[in-house]
């Protein structure tokens, strides 16, 4: 940490608590002449420095700057609050950007006992009797401190929030960072109440701020960078405990014979549901399929359907799993994952603990991700300098079990023939971005059997040779699919290349529409359906642009180009092209949103779900599972209504059955903030 005083000390700021102080020239002047305190802190993503946060505090107002950029993009912001003697903020305003660019202006004021803000989920006010600390929905990494500090001082019990909510701390562990004379005493603490999952805060004991950390991000005060991989493991083992914990209480496991009784099974050969029946599971495996009984038998566990529909589990094949991620997939009925791109050890550690029992998550295919090195290159995964570098990784990836080799936006384009030329020979796929400077086209010829992201494809057709996608530019660019012509010769190469070489397309049509469609104020239409049991910072987020758009042109622009990508989509289906459904937004309900897009490219609801489930068992080689049938995996969710008609009662889901184990999403959604969509169906158990 680097401290510096500026100044002789004088009277500094005062305020009474929940009021801001009077402007006079006497507190100009002491603004101006008490003691300043900057404090540097370092921002890093899987060990790599990205960017820095300064904090300068003068009395009882503090200056923010903070930013940072990962492959490619980033957040960056100013920030100026105004505390009360009690060391709320009363007066605070953030004005940046978001990591793809939306532009942040937000405030807050507490005045005569009535709080106003207006964020870019919009503004809101309320009088309020007691202290009430408010969230802000785009500050840097220093709010988590404020919200930590201020329910500690209050005595540790949970502290009203705005716009709603309780904030509460817990503390997790006590730590020495650093060593010798400048060690650290401090207190790693959880905070929760404000996300789906707590964040982790560190105080040292005078109760001044240290660091944010989870397992892939670390913001450390300045002199701690060495302390970056023992926290984000430190991170990762307390998620773990978490989640841990979740799973015995919410596992149910039983040793008799289950029978879920009075459902409809989705048949994903004939589009259509069947008549009502029985399922019968021993184990992890269906062995029979029966007519609807009366009664409990006194020898098996009777689940109660109730006359809702059997789906076997779905797949998301654009992933980029956590542990988090993982168990609320699960309760989505994602039982299936495709991660595109992770650490080895956390994916492997990850996959080991879900193959035990230890924690909830879905069957994980690996993909082996391999980057080029650039300033932009992306900090996850591996890094390859030369081509003889990227040939060993594929080798590596081939002996850890990968499935395939995911290639990333720094790559040599020129190294790619012989890349997947090295991995064929080791039974690897290749699925990936375009790189830089080339054209889907070549990656197609260079031996690709995949390619990801529609925008990926699609900007070269309308990019000049020499404009890079490794910036934001592969957002912003997509602008210009307004003028693009799709009867081109350019188009029709492309997709006759794909339909030539029978090219699968991961096009990930649920972030290309939140980011695309997003306007700030208005609830995204990729949560709309769901979003209102969410906790309220979720709900905020949902009314925040992903992208800047600086007014209407701009915004129809991103319209019409949404609308041609679904066009272009559209066109790919007719041509036979497989396209597989991926989020790359943590899949879960933005998986359910990815299928009711795919009805908008052509596909009927029965059409998509078989895409979702059965086809990418078929694609992953998971023949074991796919479908509810009798000698398959007992691999599947309880539903109520028909997903057939309509994609939206996914989201009420009352069992997932998986991997020998039954779950009931109502009593895990409360450890998470979620109101339930249902209730846990009847289960009754033989004594």
């Amino acid at each position: 940490m680097r401290l510096s005083h500026i100044g002789l000390f004088v009277a500094g700021l005062t305020a009474c608590s929940g009021e801001p102080p009077t402007t006079t020239s006497n507190t100009l002047q002491a603004q101006q002449s008490s003691v300043s305190t900057i404090r540097q802190y370092n921002v890093l993503f899987g060990g790599t420095d990205v960017g820095d946060m300064t904090i300068t505090q003068k009395g009882p107002v503090i200056d923010i700057n903070y930013g940072f950029s990962n492959n490619g993009r980033g957040a960056s912001s100013e920030e100026t609050l105004l505390l009360s003697e009690a060391g709320i903020p009363i007066s605070w305003s953030i004005k940046g950007k978001t990591t793809f660019g939306n532009a942040v202006n937000e405030t807050y004021e507490l005045k005569d006992g009535v709080a106003s803000w207006t964020a870019a989920a919009g503004a809101g006010e309320e009088s309020i009797a007691d202290d009430a600390i408010y969230i802000a929905q785009n500050p840097s990494p220093y709010a988590l401190y404020l919200y930590t500090k201020t329910v500690l001082e209050a005595g540790g019990e949970p502290y009203p929030a705005l716009p709603a909510g309780l904030v509460t701390v817990s503390e997790k562990r006590k730590l020495t960072l650093g060593s010798g004379e400048s060690a650290v005493n401090a207190t790693l603490y959880a905070l929760g109440g404000i996300n789906l999952n707590p964040s982790y805060v560190i105080l040292d004991d005078k109760q001044e701020f240290v660091a944010v950390v989870s397992p892939r991000f670390a913001l450390l005060r300045e002199g701690l960078e060495g302390e970056d991989k023992r926290l984000r493991e430190l991170a990762a083992t307390l998620n773990t405990e978490r989640y841990e914990d979740i799973a015995k209480d919410v596992t149910h496991q039983y040793e008799q014979t289950v029978r879920v009784n009075n459902v409809r099974i989705f048949d994903p050969k004939a589009l259509a549901l069947t008549a009502l029946s029985s399922v019968v599971i021993k184990g992890n495996v269906i062995t029979a399929i029966e007519p609807v009984q009366s009664q409990p038998a006194t020898d098996e566990v009777f689940i109660d359907g109730e006359g809702g529909t059997l789906v076997a589990g779905l797949y998301d094949m654009h992933g980029h799993v956590g542990d988090d991620r993982a168990i609320l997939n699960v309760m989505a009925g994602v039982t299936g994952m495709r991660d595109m791109g992770n650490e080895d050890d956390v994916l492997s550690a990850l996959i080991d603990k879900i193959d035990k029992g230890i924690l909830i998550g879905p069957k994980i295919t690996k993909s082996g991700f391999i980057e080029g090195v650039s300033d932009y290159s992306a900090a996850t995964g591996e890094l390859a300098p030369t081509k003889e570098d990227a040939l060993a990784l594929i080798r590596d990836y081939a002996e850890k079990g990968y499935w395939q080799i995911k290639i990333y936006n720094s790559m040599n384009g020129e190294w790619v023939p012989d890349m997947t030329k090295e991995a064929h020979r080791l039974g690897l796929r290749v699925a990936g971005h375009v790189p830089a400077f080339y054209r889907a086209d070549q990656m197609i010829e260079g031996g690709y059997d995949e390619l990801t992201h529609i925008n990926q494809i699609m900007l070269g057709w309308v990019l000049k040779p020499e404009e890079d996608t490794r910036t934001l530019f592969r957002i912003t660019g997509m602008k210009r699919f307004v003028d693009l012509d799709l009867s081109s010769d350019a188009v029709k190469h492309t997709l006759d290349l794909m339909v030539e070489n029978n090219i699968a397309h991961d096009p990930t049509m649920v972030i290309h529409e939140y980011a695309m469609t997003g306007r700030n104020g208005i609830t995204n239409k990729a949560v709309a359906n769901y979003v209102e049991h969410m906790p309220v910072s979720e709900q905020r987020s949902a009314k925040s642009a992903m992208l800047n758009v600086a007014d209407e042109a701009e915004d129809q622009a991103y319209l019409t180009a949404y609308q041609k990508i679904l066009d272009t989509l559209s066109l790919m289906h007719k041509r036979g092209i497989l396209l597989v459904p991926g989020t790359d937004m943590g899949g879960a309900f933005y998986l359910h949103r990815e299928l009711v897009l795919f009805e908008k490219i052509g596909m009927s609801a029965a059409e998509a779900l078989k895409r979702g489930s059965y086809d990418m068992a078929q694609y992953l080689g998971h023949t074991e599972r796919g479908a509810v049938e009798v000698g398959k995996e007992a691999d599947f969710f309880l539903v109520h209504g028909d997903p057939t008609a309509d994609l939206s009662v996914l989201k009420s889901m009352a069992m997932v059955v998986t991997q020998g184990k039954y779950y009931f999403p109502s009593e895990v959604y409360p450890e998470f903030g979620i109101k339930p969509f249902t209730e846990v169906p009847r289960v009754v158990v033989p004594d």
